[in-house]
C-alpha cells in the first residue's frame, strides 16, 4: 500500500513559523492586578542528545502598560518545539521576551520540565518586584 501524504502546507505550522508576541492596551494600568498563564504543552529538544523535553510553562505577571495577547503567545511558545536549547536558557529567554513585548511591573516564569532519567528539574525566572 502506497503511503498518502498531504500536500496542502499545514496552516498551524505556517502560524507558528510566524509567531510573534503581541499585546494589546492594559484595560486597567492604575491597579496592579496579576495575571496568571498556563501552558502545559511546551516542548523544546535536549542540546545534546536532541531528545524532546517536556515541561509545563506557568507565566504569572502583573501587567504594566501592556497586556500578553493569548493566541500570539500559545505560537510563540510552540516555536520552540524544534530548538535544541537548554532548560535554563529557554525559561531565561522566554521571560526576556514577554518582558520585552509587555513591560510588565513583575514578571515570574516556572519551568516544570517533565522528568528523564530519573531527574525531574524545575526552572523559576523573575523580572521585577510585585506589588
Amino acid at each position: 500500500m502506497t503511503e498518502r501524504q498531504t500536500t496542502t502546507p499545514r496552516y498551524g505550522e505556517r502560524a507558528i513559523a510566524a509567531a510573534e508576541l503581541i499585546c494589546f492596551d492594559n484595560p486597567n494600568p492604575g491597579r496592579p492586578y496579576r495575571i496568571a498563564i498556563e501552558l502545559p504543552d511546551f516542548t523544546c529538544k535536549c542540546p545534546f542528545s536532541g531528545y524532546p523535553d517536556f515541561a509545563v510553562l506557568r507565566l504569572h505577571y502583573q501587567p504594566g502598560p501592556k497586556v500578553l495577547e493569548l493566541k500570539a503567545l500559545k505560537l510563540y511558545i510552540n516555536s520552540w518545539r524544534d530548538h535544541c536549547i537548554s532548560h535554563e536558557e529557554v525559561a531565561n529567554r522566554i521571560l526576556d521576551d514577554c518582558v520585552s513585548a509587555c513591560s510588565p511591573r513583575w514578571m515570574e516564569l516556572v519551568a516544570d520540565f517533565s522528568p528523564r532519567g530519573n531527574v525531574h528539574t524545575v526552572i523559576t525566572v523573575h523580572h521585577g518586584q510585585p506589588q
